[in-house]
């Protein structure tokens, strides 16, 4: 494989985009329809001179700003609706796991489709018989897309704390989604396991994002244990059901003063318009996405959807009536 056959993945104005290695900053201008003369260029908090854009080439892990003047004045400000965990700022408000998906280029397709900057990640012991398997970090980078170790397939309050002591050792991570499960059948949490984890982590410093029965009482407790974020289910993980209780969603939404997202149970592009319409701070998903017959297509859709319910919730829905009201005015009728 050449060089220009490689890609390489960059962050541009906070978005990731993956583009081929050896492409300039002219190059790069010239992919996003922008002339390299009327911009200004800066390289991991460094300027890029603009008469060196057509001979500099983007690397690996790039940051990057790309900037031009536009009108100015003190009116139509920047509407950042952006986001915030335990004192980290993002855009997207969709997380997206990492599971399921066909390999590992899939996965890396739909993740891009989808505008996530966070993924979750199993922890797994390596595969020492094989050195040379690919690894999820060849085709989702940990310096541009945020990884979430989380401690799927973990019963016990035990194995998960000692699940995300080893992912702190391996990525220095502290930033987690915890969950444990109660029995294999439904995969509902035991909340008295994982309210006992959750105190355990927090004191040892770790940033949990938790998993958790779609219940204020219980979500208001792992708040107050050290919870960074409440992930209440839908309905069972993988299931596809939609969210089940939509009031109590909204209860725990209302009551906390942590970011809430909807974890387990999307569906399709619906469900999770839905939830944002609750007011939820975000929503994660992956069998909706990995078992799609398109998944790159089904990211792109709930990219869409996760956006519009935002808005709808920031818009303020019109009220329900128990009977018709005209849109036109009656008077006047001819």
């Amino acid at each position: 494989m050449t060089t220009a056959d490689r890609m390489i993945a960059i962050r541009v104005n906070g978005e990731a985009r993956r583009v081929a290695a050896g492409l300039t900053f002219a190059g790069l201008a010239a992919e996003l329809g922008l002339a390299p003369e009327k911009v200004a260029v800066e390289r991991n908090r460094e300027i890029v001179p603009r008469s060196t854009l057509a001979a500099v080439a983007v690397a690996d892990g790039d940051e990057i700003e790309i900037v031009h003047f536009v009108g100015g004045g003190d009116h139509a400000a920047t509407d950042d609706d952006g986001w915030t965990v335990a004192g980290r700022s993002f855009r997207s408000r969709l997380i997206v796991g990492t599971g399921k998906y066909k390999d590992f280029a899939q996965n890396a397709a739909a993740v891009a489709a989808s505008g996530a900057e966070i993924v979750t990640v199993a922890v797994r012991r390596v595969n020492i018989a094989d050195r040379n398997a690919p690894m999820l970090t060849d085709f989702i980078d940990p310096k541009t897309i945020t990884y979430l170790p989380n401690t799927a397939g973990c019963f016990t309050g035990e194995e998960a704390i000692r699940t995300l002591r080893l992912a702190r050792e391996a990525g220095g991570w502290d930033l987690v989604k915890l969950e444990v499960l109660g029995e294999a059948r439904t995969l509902y949490p035991d909340m008295v396991e994982t309210l006992r984890a959750t105190e355990v982590l927090a004191k040892e410093g770790f940033l949990p994002m938790v998993y958790c029965v779609d219940d204020p009482i219980a979500a208001k407790r792992l708040e107050d244990a050290g919870a960074v974020a409440v992930m209440p289910l839908g309905a069972p993980i993988g299931s596809g059901l939609g969210i089940q209780n939509r009031v109590t969603i909204r209860l725990i939404v209302e009551g906390a003063k942590v970011p809430v997202l909807v974890d387990a149970g999307v569906g399709t592009a619906s469900d999770a318009a839905a939830a944002m319409e609750l007011g939820c701070d975000g929503v994660l998903m992956n069998t909706a996405i990995a078992e799609a017959k398109n998944p790159v297509m089904m990211a792109a859709a709930m990219k869409a959807a996760v956006e519009s319910g935002r808005l709808a919730y920031r818009a303020g829905r019109m009220g329900r009536r128990l009977y018709a009201d005209p849109s036109s005015p009656l008077a006047g009728l001819i």
